[in-house]
């Protein structure tokens, strides 16, 4: 595999900084609640200060819709995690996994095993910053690689991973950052680990309509959905986090199913709207909506 999912952590750092402001919501308001988030962001305590309904507000002066979407996309897995979880699932692998918490927020299984698969300074960093004692340490595998020499699926079958217990495998926030031959590579690595037993496949994507037809990646009506566009790709350019690698559906679909996988689901944040944030009273009107990212789940 010839990059690493993140050679850096500014992606990372933002995501979290997202967690973080949706945390800050009042709990009967709020679509994700993640306590560990404000240990990744800079600045935690000013954004503390300023609360909820200040940050909402900028995020929504920058890019109307933003934050939203990635809270949504947060829900949604949360929700799938737990559910393969519930369902019997023997093993979650959380690749590139960057800053992600779900392992000590969410109500998972004791029985479930987890691996968290990222570059070793990646790894170091976040648990430098983590509390001393978080819930569900003990069930955690990290699996350091590096992905210009080393192939993931000896590294975790190296780690303990179990081809012959069902797993749930997640992919979030990823494949716009590298090369379609390292995303190619990944998948067929996940076919490997897969073929003994069921598994569960995320993998989120950023449509290739972004460059080819904005406006269709956004609520009818959004404000200068061209420039929001090319405003969302700066900044993550400037962040020394290019989006190199866009897709269309037929492309993603056609490849997981060329390595066994059937899609379950694949939708964007305009379905997500009204199932996570229409029930708190936040549901936000159709121009202002995101629709650039795919929400993808399959099955081997």
């Amino acid at each position: 595999m010839a990059q690493s999912f993140f050679a850096k952590d500014g992606t990372a750092q933002g995501v979290a900084k997202q967690r973080y402001i949706e945390t800050l919501a009042k709990p009967e308001h709020r679509v994700i609640n993640d306590p560990y988030s404000k240990s990744f962001v800079i600045g935690s305590r000013v954004i503390k200060l300023m609360g909820h309904k200040l940050n909402s507000w900028l995020s929504q002066k920058l890019a109307p819709g933003f934050h939203e979407h990635l809270i949504s996309r947060t829900r949604f897995i949360d929700e799938l995690v737990e559910k393969c979880s519930r369902d019997g699932k023997q093993q979650y692998v959380i690749l590139g996994a960057g800053y992600d918490s779900r392992a000590h927020r969410l109500d998972l299984s004791s029985s479930l095993k987890i691996f968290e698969v990222d570059q070793k300074e990646v790894q170091d960093r976040k648990l430098s910053k983590l509390p001393s004692e978080v819930p569900n340490s003990e069930n955690i595998t990290y699996v350091s690689v590096d992905f210009s020499n080393q192939s993931l699926s000896e590294q975790l079958l190296d780690a303990g991973f179990d081809q012959s217990k069902s797993t749930v495998f997640t992919l979030e926030g990823v494949a716009q950052y590298v090369s379609k031959e390292a995303l190619i590579t990944t998948i067929k690595e996940v076919e490997i680990l897969s073929k003994h037993s069921e598994s569960i496949f995320f993998l989120s994507y950023v449509n290739e309509l972004l460059s080819k037809n904005p406006e269709a990646c956004f609520g009818r009506g959004y404000r200068n959905p061209e420039k929001k566009a090319a405003l969302i790709q700066n900044l993550s350019e400037k962040a020394g986090e290019p989006w190199i690698s866009l897709y269309s559906n037929e492309e993603i679909e056609d490849l997981l199913a060329m390595h066994g996988f059937s899609i379950e689901e694949n939708i964007t944040f305009s379905e997500l709207n009204s199932r996570f944030f229409a029930p708190l009273g936040r549901d936000l009107p159709e121009d202002q909506i995101f629709k650039l990212e795919q929400l993808l789940v399959a099955k081997s």
